[in-house]
């Protein structure tokens, strides 16, 4: 028979509907009776199971014992939905049912559509076993293999109604995990009952059983031990004496009979073990002890792991008075477990111990222990609630879901990455109840069988490609729930919140004042108001914030500055607190919020920043974002910008500084932070002035151009001087340049020049406008002639100066001369006209030398400012920044026209080259150049620290204070830095007098 014609028998159309082994299901079908092939209500539920090949076996079988049961599901829809759905996930219930065929009818009518109470349940479990469900302490008739196996029997009744509204959908997946905990509560209550029938003296001793783990969570799976623990009291004899040994011996042996009756192998097999381990000394400890001995036992003995297990403790069996005494006295100490030396740290050890026993070949499989499996949530969601919920009642659940729900709403866990965490766990708990329910065995291993892999897809509802779909679903969830662990489970923040003494954490007024003063507050009633008006109120933001502000006080309080930092970031959160990434990126990245403190704290200058561009705070999340961009890409932005505004050059001009403020605060970071050393700032610091300069003088160009109606009839150049040609800009540098133009064929000179005039007037008066970021002044007074001089000049122009009028000084000044802007053919005109007077063939004579050092002795003694402290100028004074650059330029003008290594416009990069030509010693290279890093740090720490430029280290001992811990010196030590100054800056002015001054 060929495959069309095998499509056309009922096999093959069984086959094409969902059937494994269509012949087998046509001969199952035929055994059901003649009338159950066209059955066509009863084939769209057997195809509509997870497995419709195991749900027509156990109907089939079922059948056998009842017929009855095929009129019943023709006439009750939702019964036949119920047993076929129950019939085609579970293979172990099948046989329950077939064993008691009397079972099938638990799953007719409305009632098993509606959820039982806890009190039903443990009244059908207690009249199962013979015991009276309104007796305090029921006791069953007998202990006999018959009452347990009435339990069992009794259990999987009402286990079989539960798995039917799961499976169709009627209950949802916490429902499920609440009904089983609360089954498993009446079935340890049974198991008590059964215990007490042999032990008729039991009424001299109060038992409780608290569930621990899932049972106490009410998040139990359907095959799981049942985690208890036993606390005990005696009660007072006839004659009003209390044996408390004698109490605890019949106590112990009820916990054993009652573990027993549970566990217990019967001809209905056992319910599962009950397991006793996480008491106190666990196994090698007694099985029941009293509440004071607990508590003695927790108080000192206790380990980390004992604390969080106790997070769960629930009273679920026996004297609920009692058990409730127990789980009251054991969550005053779980809730203060997180301030105990290394919790974090032992958590975080004992879950990784957990994850190590996993067996190699099932870690990938395993939805329990492995990566990204239910562990990895429940650990997380455990760690924040104890860390936290000692301050923060409202986290204190049992129950995963909803303590992650309140983690979420008190802004601990971002909202997106809990919905993440909910949906994989609720996921992972009914794919883990699928695979349980197959056979009633306890696993949390995906199986490999494809058979197996399609019940589960189908199970969850999958249909067009259940295994293939099941697999990725299940591999998405496992990848997202693996990040968000790592994420939040190793938080920086949360040993830093474990640490924090409760005055601390809570900040309270009356105590932090106080605390404020110790930690270096100088202002702690201003403090105060700040930390304030950032908690204050039931909003998300003001959560979280009552979760950072503790710590980050530690992490100000470690700052120069913490008032100035504290001030900041108020300021920052003012601004960008309704920003959802702000709060949520300070407190899932505590890097990023302890990188911020420091910062806030140290430096004004990029506190302004921030000020003026708050979302620059995401790059402090990565070093790589604080790597300086390449110039191509920001000139390439820049240019973009101004594009958008072709006619509004001043609009431009703000959107480029914008730029220039967001990369100002990139470099500034890096250089706070040790990402990069000082040359790498002058680098990109100049850089960015090159970028600024283009744009505005592209803006400038068009602005002049549209007020004339015409192109502008000449090229156009910057030229870049001074500190910026020499790329050694620092924060507060102006821009030394000068500029050229060149007449286009058939422009006249004059035109030309206007145009030109316009431009560079236009750039300047662009770049001076009023803004809130730190200005780009233009200083044009390096050009010919300086302030008496024309400000632009023609190639031409600058020629037949440099030929005819040119003094040494102006040959000194063009070593730094570098293109910065405008057209570059022309920057290079400019430059090979200079290279003759700056780098003159046979070297400069020795007149010139003589003037350029009588220069050298003059600027000294003129233009140090009055009052100033020679000795720490970090420009003029000896040994300082002048005195190096002033020898690197001499070696220049002497040796630069035959040794092409020595041209170059940087002083460092001079005087390496010197090194390498035999011109200087290495040493005194060492000693200038170290003086030359020292002293340019120190300009720049002054302007990062004050938010404004000076030469002198400062004579005010604060602010020596807080530059010297910018640049790295432990506080109180300010005085170590003048003495590194004084002593670097002596030796580089020994070699400069020696080098300088040699014939």
């Amino acid at each position: 028979m060929n495959a069309a014609s095998r499509m056309q028998t009922t096999a093959g159309r069984l086959a094409m509907i969902g059937f494994a082994d269509g012949a087998r299901a046509e001969r199952l079908l035929d055994e059901l009776g003649p009338e159950a092939v066209g059955d066509f209500d009863l084939l769209d539920s057997l195809v509509v199971a997870a497995d419709p090949d195991l749900a027509l076996t156990s109907l089939n079988r079922l059948t056998e014992q009842d017929p009855s049961v095929l009129g019943a599901l023709r006439a009750d829809p939702g019964l036949r939905g119920r047993l076929l759905g129950v019939f085609g996930v579970s293979a172990a219930l099948g046989e329950h049912v077939v064993r008691h065929p009397e079972h099938w009818r638990l799953l007719g009518g409305a009632q098993v559509a509606t959820r039982p109470t806890s009190q039903q349940l443990r009244a059908d479990l207690l009249l199962a076993v013979g015991a009276d469900p309104e007796d305090p302490e029921p006791r069953a008739t007998d202990a006999s293999t018959a009452t347990l196996v009435a339990l069992r029997v009794a259990y999987r009744g009402r286990l079989l109604q539960l798995a039917a509204r799961d499976i169709t959908g009627a209950a949802s997946p916490t429902e499920v995990t609440a009904e089983l905990s609360e089954l498993a509560g009446a079935a340890l209550e049974a198991g008590l009952a059964i215990a007490r029938a042999e032990h008729p003296e039991s009424g001299s001793v109060r038992l409780a059983v608290i569930g621990m783990g899932k049972c106490g969570a009410r998040e139990l799976n359907y095959i799981s031990d049942v985690d208890v623990v036993f606390v005990a009291e005696p009660r007072e004899d006839a004659a009003g004496t209390v044996d408390e040994t004698k109490a605890l011996q019949l106590a112990t042996r009820l916990a054993q009979g009652m573990m027993r009756a549970c566990s217990a192998s019967t001809p209905e097999g056992s319910l599962w073990e009950v397991d006793a381990a996480l008491r106190p000394e666990g196994k090698a400890g007694p099985l029941v002890r009293t509440l004071a001995s607990h508590q003695a036992y927790y108080r000192r003995w206790a380990k980390t792991w004992e604390f969080q297990a106790l997070l769960k403790a629930r009273p679920v069996a026996g004297d609920s008075e009692l058990g409730e005494q127990y789980v009251s006295a054991m969550n005053e100490m779980v809730w203060q477990a997180a301030t105990r030396d290394r919790f974090v740290e032992d958590v975080q050890a004992m879950r990784r111990r957990v994850e190590e026993h996993v067996r190699a070949d099932e870690a990938e499989r395993q939805l329990k222990l492995g990566p990204g499996g239910l562990r990895d949530i429940e650990f997380a969601v455990q760690l924040l609630q104890l860390v936290h919920g000692r301050l923060d009642p409202l986290l204190r659940r049992r129950a995963t879901l909803s303590a992650l729900a309140a983690l979420s709403r008190g802004g601990y866990v971002a909202r997106e990455d809990a919905k993440a965490l909910a949906e994989a766990y609720t996921f992972l708990r009914q794919v883990e109840h699928l695979i349980q329910l197959h056979r009633l065995r306890r696993t949390h291993v995906v199986p490999e069988d494809v058979t197996d892999l399609r019940r589960l897809g189908r199970g969850l509802g999958m249909t067009s490609d259940p295994v293939g779909e099941f697999t990725t679903r299940w591999r998405r969830h496992a990848m997202e729930v693996r990040r968000l662990h790592e994420k939040l489970f190793y938080r920086p923040l949360l040993q830093a919140v474990a640490r924090l003494p409760e005055s601390e954490a809570r900040l309270s007024a009356t105590a932090a004042q106080a605390r404020l003063e110790a930690l270096g507050y100088t202002d702690p009633a201003g403090a105060l108001r700040h930390i304030s008006a950032l908690t204050s109120g039931v909003s998300r933001r003001a959560a979280i914030q009552r979760t950072l502000l503790p710590v980050m006080l530690g992490w100000f309080a470690d700052a120069p500055d913490p008032d100035a930092g504290l001030l900041g970031f108020r300021q920052i959160s003012d601004r960008l607190g309704a920003t959802p990434w702000y709060l949520r990126l300070l407190r899932d990245e505590t890097a990023v919020a302890a990188r911020l403190a420091r910062l806030l704290g140290t430096s004004r200058y990029v506190t302004g920043l921030l000020l003026h561009a708050p979302d620059a705070v995401a790059m402090l999340a990565s070093d790589a974002e604080l790597d300086p961009r390449p110039p191509e890409a920001l000139l390439a932005e820049a240019r973009a910008t101004v594009g958008r505004y072709p006619a509004h050059a001043e609009n431009a001009v703000v959107a480029v500084r914008g730029l220039r403020r967001r990369e100002l605060l990139r470099t500034a970071v890096a250089d706070l932070n040790g990402h990069i050393d000082i040359e790498q700032v002058g680098l990109a610091l100049s850089a960015l002035n090159d970028t600024t300069i283009q744009a505005a003088l592209d803006a400038a160009i068009g602005k002049v151009e549209m007020e004339r109606s015409a192109p502008l009839g000449t090229r156009f150049a910057v030229i870049a001087m001074g500190r910026l040609g020499g790329l050694e800009s620092s924060y507060g540098s102006d821009a030394d340049v000068m500029f050229v133009h060149a007449p286009l064929e058939g422009v006249s000179e004059r035109k030309s020049t206007d145009a030109a005039f316009a431009v560079a007037n236009e750039l300047r008066r662009l770049l001076a406008l009023p803004a809130p970021d730190p200005p780009l002044l233009i200083d044009p007074d390096l050009r010919p002639e300086g302030r008496q001089g024309p400000l632009v000049r023609t190639l031409a122009s600058y020629a037949a100066y440099y030929e005819r009028w040119s003094a040494s000084w102006e040959s000194q000044a063009l070593l730094r001369a570098r293109f910065s802007a405008g057209d570059p053919s022309l920057g290079a005109d400019l430059l090979a006209l200079a290279d003759p007077l700056r780098y003159p063939p046979g070297g400069i004579s020795d007149t010139a030398v003589l003037q350029i050092r009588k220069l050298k002795a003059r600027m000294e003694a003129e233009r140090l400012p009055r009052g100033a402290d020679p000795a720490l100028h970090t420009k003029l004074g000896p040994g300082g920044l002048s005195d190096v650059e002033w020898v690197a330029q001499l070696i220049q003008l002497r040796h630069a026209g035959r040794l092409p290594s020595l041209r170059t416009t940087r002083t460092l990069e001079t005087l390496r080259a010197a090194v390498a030509e035999g011109l200087l010693p290495a040493d005194d290279e060492a000693e200038l150049a170290q003086a030359w890093r020292f002293a340019s740090r120190i300009r720049d720490a002054i302007v990062l620290v004050r938010g404004r430029a000076a030469d002198s280290i400062p004579a005010d001992l604060r602010d020596r204070a807080l530059i010297s811990r910018a640049l790295g010196y432990p506080p109180d030590s300010s005085e170590d830095l003048v003495e590194d100054y004084r002593r670097i800056t002596r030796r580089a002015r020994r070699v400069m007098e020696r080098v300088f001054y040699e014939d």
